[in-house]
């Protein structure tokens, strides 16, 4: 099979989740600035949401590119990663309008690590359909952003208890690490 309805369905899944989390922003209840402040939180939790969906729609996009044929496989392991991408509406929701209280911060945190999870089990999928000389194996290499992500949301959840701060700032230092597309699959198709 091609990957062209992969792309085509994913793509409309990762429009749906960023519909659902904006329908989410509620109209402030008041005519001046300070009505803003009461949704600062559920703003900035979007931000972040939105910024990791775009992290996610950008680095599937590229990997993508690598593969010549879809296994079945393939196709259940990426339905696997979108099922996961899926929960940041409620996620994102739940830790903004409970402005990033302990419980719902660490719930973000888990599924941010089971998105990078099942985005790691997919690579591997497709590593082992493709071939372990195959564009994504050479270009994926020791991948220490994504050994790294994955470490830091787990320390991120059990902080969150501690305080919801240092989980947040975990979430966010991961989200710039990865803010630039992962050049390394331009490189190997540029080959």
């Amino acid at each position: 099979m091609g990957k062209t309805r992969l792309e085509a369905f994913s793509d409309g899944v990762l429009a749906i989740i960023i519909t659902i989390m904006v329908l989410e922003l509620k109209v402030p209840h008041g005519a001046d600035i300070s009505a803003l402040a009461q949704l600062l939180p559920v703003f900035l939790s979007y931000v972040l949401s939105f910024v990791y969906i775009g992290i996610y729609w950008n680095n599937h996009h590229h990997m993508l590119h690598t593969v010549d044929r879809v296994s079945g496989g393939i196709l259940w392991a990426n339905l696997h990663l979108l099922f996961w991408l899926s929960l940041f509406p409620i996620s994102t929701g739940w830790m903004g309008e409970n402005h990033f209280a302990a419980e719902p911060t660490a719930m973000y945190g888990v599924v941010l690590l089971m998105a990078a999870i099942a985005y790691w089990l997919l690579q591997r999928t497709i590593i082992a359909s493709q071939g372990k000389d195959s564009l994504l194996a050479r270009a994926v290499g020791k991948d220490l952003k994504g050994k790294v992500s994955p470490l830091f949301y787990a320390l991120a959840i059990p902080c969150a208890f501690v305080s919801p701060w240092i989980s947040e700032s975990l979430y966010v230092a991961v989200a710039l690490m990865w803010l630039v597309p992962d050049r390394r699959i331009e490189r190997v198709l540029a080959d």
